[in-house]
């Protein structure tokens, strides 16, 4: 997604103009606008002109339109976003009310007013503006003295830094020099990965290359690591993964992505975060079930106690027709941050996102038990049976 014009000032008030690039884009644009938005795009209306002698022809005109939204299709298939709505701007073709459907197509700028912005769409935009967001497999393809570090999204590759080093060659019974320039270059491919690779985002780290480089620089890594106590490298330990290429340059990384064990763990990238703490809270609501609780009404509980570790909330719900409620939701994210609690936004079209669907949408694995949460539902329980029985008595 490109970001053209962003303009929205303190009170979350303004709009901002984007054109989808790929087809990831549109599901973003789905995401962030909502029935009551304003949008004005490019669009073609079958206009009727009347003659002085009272036969009517029609043409097709291309003019730009804003519509009040009513209603949003999204056509997955055909990657096409619709938008139905009242004009509301002046337009010498279309009068003032009428009805309009906006198709929303990828490279068709399109800009987005709301009532009032708030934090889960500004994020949304963020999170399509900048590749690096989205970018969790990242690649570092190299040869003794050539490294490029690179950055895979679902739909590119972004080479974010050329490491070029001479290495003196090994001398009879004088390797020192060799030695020293390999130490140089692994320092400079370190410092590199520590610059551009977002380990939060990044579940992934390939190290490719011919030969014994690969392993030469890992070890040489971990050993500083060690040494100097780089908390990111020792925590991800477990990302970096070591694969054949060919050489050190670019076009080499085509082979490296078509290995087979790579493959497989790419494909566990896109959603391991959300599937993984999908799996944790099941075994939490095995183990420890007055740690985990789901349904708008406990996780609201929870998260007024500041308990709440980590949330999993789906995209879907932030969809919803009513203000008030999408306004709630956002509260509740914001409280969670907060309070220093990990929020995770699932995709209701990952296996996982409808996954949590089936738990409402929404749940929580909390810092500390609360077993009364338990108890008030029993209560509940307990008070609409009393109240089944009475009505029965009468």
């Amino acid at each position: 997604m490109k970001l053209l014009g962003r303009y929205v000032d303190k009170g979350m008030q303004g709009n901002v103009t984007l054109m989808p690039e790929e087809s990831e884009d549109m599901w973003h644009a789905y995401n962030l606008i909502a029935e009551g938005d304003s949008v004005r795009s490019t669009t073609i209306r079958k206009v009727q002109n009347e003659t002085a002698t009272g036969s009517s022809t029609s043409s097709r005109v291309r003019t730009t339109l804003t519509i009040a939204v009513e209603s949003i299709d999204f056509d997955t298939q055909a990657c096409v976003l619709r938008l139905k709505g009242r004009n509301i701007e002046e337009n010498p073709y279309v009068k003032m009310g009428a009805y309009h459907t906006l198709d929303l197509e990828l490279n068709r700028k399109f800009e987005l007013r709301k009532p009032e912005w708030d934090t889960i769409a500004l994020e949304r935009i963020d999170m399509a503006c900048d590749p690096t967001q989205s970018a969790d497999v990242a690649a570092v393809v190299m040869q003794e003295g050539l490294a490029h570090v690179c950055l895979i999204t679902a739909s590119m590759t972004l080479v974010r830094s050329k490491i070029e080093v001479s290495i003196p060659r090994k001398r009879k019974g004088n390797v020192q020099q060799h030695e020293k320039g390999l130490a140089k270059f692994y320092e400079q491919v370190m410092q590199s990965i520590l610059r551009h690779v977002n380990f939060e985002v990044v579940k992934c780290v390939l190290i490719a290359s011919p030969g014994f480089v690969r392993d030469q620089f890992y070890d040489y890594m971990y050993q500083q690591a060690v040494k100097m106590d780089i908390k990111v490298l020792l925590d991800n330990k477990s990302k970096f993964m070591l694969v054949h290429a060919s050489s050190g340059f670019k076009h080499s990384l085509k082979e490296v992505l078509q290995d087979p064990a790579v493959l497989a763990k790419m494909s566990d990238t896109k959603a391991a975060g959300e599937v993984k703490a999908l799996e944790q809270f099941y075994m939490m609501l095995q183990c420890e079930p007055a740690k985990a609780f789901y349904g708008k009404k406990h996780v609201l509980r929870a998260s007024e106690a500041q308990s709440i570790e980590t949330l999993l909330i789906s995209d879907n719900l932030f969809r919803c027709q009513d203000v008030n409620l999408r306004k709630e939701y956002v509260n509740l994210v914001e409280s969670v941050r907060d309070a220093g609690g990990e929020v995770k936004i699932f995709s209701s079209m990952h296996i996982s996102g409808e996954q949590l669907a089936q738990l409402t949408g929404i749940a929580a694995l909390l810092r500390f038990p609360m077993p009364e949460l338990e108890d008030s539902d029993d209560e509940d329980d307990e008070e609409g049976a009393a109240g089944g029985n009475d009505s029965d008595s009468d």
